[in-house]
């Protein structure tokens, strides 16, 4: 999440959230192909699973607004397509390969199928959780240019740790090319009222998953 136009908690002016009874998985049977596609050329390991999240956040705000769920796929896989050299401008315009295609070394397997890909994102811990459950702490008040998993509405606010979830790879770093940089992963509680002020609902409370670097003692 850099702060881009799919940061969207807490922000006024979308209207209300109306969720569809019954929603299909799939609207229309290209979406179901843009999934297959998204699986099939995660195998290639030439991009990470945040680098795909990446690839849409940094859509042209007006194409992120316009474009439905799998549009956005779609169109974060044409840019990370064209970046990685598996096709051309030319070609995406053509509709057609004008050449030969790069050889991968390397198989599909039924398990890249079945993760997308993406194989687990748990690692060893390099040193011990800095924070433990029902420990305060503060988020930090960050603004990167670049990916991150900390939204907007929940940066500089008071929460309470509710879970460590163990060492996992670090989005912000696996995003743009900078390696694993595996850190802890919490869950992390917070009161309406500090999110969204005292206007806000007393009853009501968010959690979200937070990494270490993201922390600090309350």
């Amino acid at each position: 999440m850099t702060n881009s136009i799919h940061d969207m908690g807490g922000t006024h002016g979308f209207g209300p959230i109306e969720p569809e009874p019954n929603e299909p998985l799939f609207h229309a049977p290209w979406e179901g192909r843009v999934r297959a596609l998204q699986r099939a050329t995660g195998y290639a390991r030439l991009w990470t699973l945040d680098g795909f999240r990446a690839a849409q956040e940094d859509l042209p705000p007006l194409t992120y607004l316009a474009s439905s769920y799998y549009e956005r796929w779609f169109r974060g896989l044409e840019r990370l397509a064209v970046a990685h050299g598996l096709v051309g401008e030319d070609e995406l315009a053509a509709g057609r390969s004008l050449r030969p295609g790069l050889r991968l070394n390397r198989k599909l397997t039924l398990e890249d199928v079945k993760t997308g890909g993406f194989p687990s994102f748990e690692r060893p811990a390099p040193g011990p959780a800095r924070f433990k459950e029902a420990e305060r702490v503060r988020t930090k008040n960050i603004n990167p240019p670049t990916h991150t998993r900390l939204p907007r509405y929940a940066r500089g606010k008071l929460g309470t740790v509710e879970a460590v979830r163990g060492c996992h790879v670090f989005p912000d770093t696996a995003a743009v090319g900078a390696g694993e940089s595996p850190q802890w992963l919490y869950t992390v509680v917070f009161a309406g009222r500090e999110l969204w002020g005292e206007e806000a609902d007393p009853a009501v409370k968010v959690s979200i998953e937070a990494f270490e670097p993201y922390l600090e003692p309350a």
